[in-house]
């Protein structure tokens, strides 16, 4: 059962036994030169077909024709022969070349000849006499007197077939005729011609064919070439521009094809417009988000300084004080809010980042020395190489990202759970990464909420409840800090075994290249 089951995961196993094979797709152009040539050679090959056997049926029946009239031309020279000699009857006579004669006298001898191609009389063997027949027939034999008139086909062997005129002749029997090589050959150099003929018609076609479709299918290649540029752009985030655009020849919307180009060219228009409108958006939000948390940064202090103040007042309420300490506690947290709000829309903006040479080896063992501190009731660990590592970044931000990360995993496991940090150097030259892992052995994350991990505001525990949660901002705050120093940020996630990763450029981008 596992063998068949990892089998069919591994695509490099090929297919499973018994199951059909499915061959690649011909493309448009494969399979309209293949339709072009199948029915060029089907009429080819019935052309071919009925003209050998109406050129066949004519050629045989002008041969029958000249057999006669040389018969009847000849019949004073065969009723005349009386020694019954067809090779001394055929030196006499001129005679074209392919003629045969055969005579049988009453006791029963046969004698033959033949005009070969220079026009001297052979004798036919008796071997070529006794072999003699018409088709599957014996030579006939016919007692009662007449004219040589009946039609059959003869074969002698080692000189081919005759059309040929039989009958009784005064003293015996008489067979005359004439040989059907000239048709056969006629025949034999048609089909040869039309052969040929086809071969280098269905080349020359196919070239034709393959010039006119690659012309022709151009701006559907183009088409698709200027979808496929437009499908590698990230177009979920950041400025987005579509400049791609199916060259204006190619878009004439006069042409079927021209007509595709064009259609994308408008769609590829309104998605450009669309997207651009949404930047415009973005930045429209990210703006009011910065001024309004950095407006609201005013207000929440003096609320968090006159409850302080008000506290301090021994003549208050039981009643009252616990109103203040409600005040100071949620305004607080409203503060916490506004100043993480604040933080995201100035990152994304590309501000507050100071880059400098930071040590994650450093902030990796002094976060965990923090944590330990702060939270007794989780295992924290920390791995780390002899060597140190050092990124480009901003040393403070990259703080909060492992702090961040940290407080997640103490937040979402339970007491006992063994929490490792990990930072490693990876790749080599310029492609060096510095990278850091936090992993914990507590229950997991669902799965349905791994897609949106990072998002704002996404969180787990939907009550909201403080004791068990905070804005969640936390991971938006990281993949924000993450990404503004080109990094990457993933996560995997079974019960058991969750390891977020943070991987950074050990040297500093480029702005330029940014």
């Amino acid at each position: 059962m596992t063998d068949a089951v990892s089998s069919a995961a591994d695509p490099a196993a090929g297919p499973a036994t018994g199951s059909p094979r499915r061959h690649p797709p011909l493309s448009f152009q494969a399979r309209l030169m293949l339709t072009v040539f199948g029915f060029v050679s089907l009429i080819f090959i019935v052309v071919a077909a009925v003209t050998s056997v109406m050129l066949n049926a004519s050629l045989e029946d002008r041969l029958t024709q000249q057999v006669r009239t040389m018969v009847s031309e000849s019949k004073p020279l065969l009723v005349g022969s009386e020694a019954m000699d067809a090779e001394g009857t055929l030196s006499v006579a001129q005679l074209p070349a392919g003629t045969i004669l055969i005579f049988e006298t009453a006791d029963g001898t046969l004698t033959g000849a033949v005009v070969d191609e220079h026009y001297d009389t052979q004798a036919l063997t008796a071997t070529q006499l006794s072999g003699l027949h018409f088709g599957a027939r014996s030579l006939p034999r016919q007692d009662a007197p007449g004219e040589v008139t009946a039609v059959d086909t003869l074969t002698v062997p080692h000189l081919g077939e005759f059309r040929v005129l039989h009958g009784p002749i005064p003293g015996g029997y008489a067979v005359m005729g004439q040989s059907t090589d000239d048709v056969r050959t006629t025949i034999g150099n048609l089909l040869t011609t039309i052969t040929f003929t086809t071969a280098a018609g269905l080349f020359v076609l196919g070239a034709a064919i393959t010039l006119v479709i690659r012309q022709g299918l151009k701006p559907l290649r183009t088409v698709a070439a200027t979808a496929q540029r437009v499908s590698r752009q990230p177009l979920d985030q950041g400025v987005v521009r579509i400049e791609e655009r199916v060259p204006a020849e190619q878009a004439d919307p006069r042409t079927e094809f021209g007509q595709v180009g064009a259609a994308l060219n408008t769609l590829l228009d309104h998605v450009d417009a669309s997207l651009h409108a949404r930047q415009r958006n973005e930045e429209r939000m990210r703006t009011f988000v910065a001024d309004a948390s950095h407006e609201l940064r005013t207000p929440l202090a003096s609320i968090r300084g006159y409850s302080e103040l008000s506290l301090r007042d021994p003549s208050l309420s039981e009643i009252t004080g616990q109103s203040l300490e409600r005040i100071q506690a949620q305004s607080i947290r409203m503060t916490g809010l506004v100043e993480d709000l604040l933080l995201l829309a100035r990152l994304d903006e590309g501000q507050e980042l100071v880059y400098g040479a930071v040590d994650l080896t450093q902030l990796a063992l002094e976060s965990v020395g923090d944590q330990r501190v702060a939270d007794a009731s989780h295992t924290m660990r920390i791995e780390v190489g002899e060597e140190p590592v050092i990124v480009a970044g901003d040393a403070a931000r990259l703080n909060q990202v492992i702090v961040n990360l940290l407080a997640n995993a103490r937040t979402h496991t339970p007491p006992g759970t063994t929490v490792t940090v990990s930072v490693t150097h990876e790749g080599a030259g310029s492609a060096t990464r510095g990278v850091l892992r936090v992993h914990d052995d507590g229950p997991g994350i669902d799965a349905d909420l791994l897609p949106d991990l990072f998002a704002r505001f996404a969180r787990a525990d939907r009550s909201r409840a403080r004791a068990t949660g905070g804005t969640g901002l936390g991971l938006a705050i990281v993949k924000a800090i993450v990404e503004a120093h080109h990094g990457t940020i993933t996560v995997r996630s079974v019960p058991g075994d969750t390891t977020f990763e943070v991987s950074l450029p050990a040297k500093p981008v480029d702005p330029a290249d940014a």
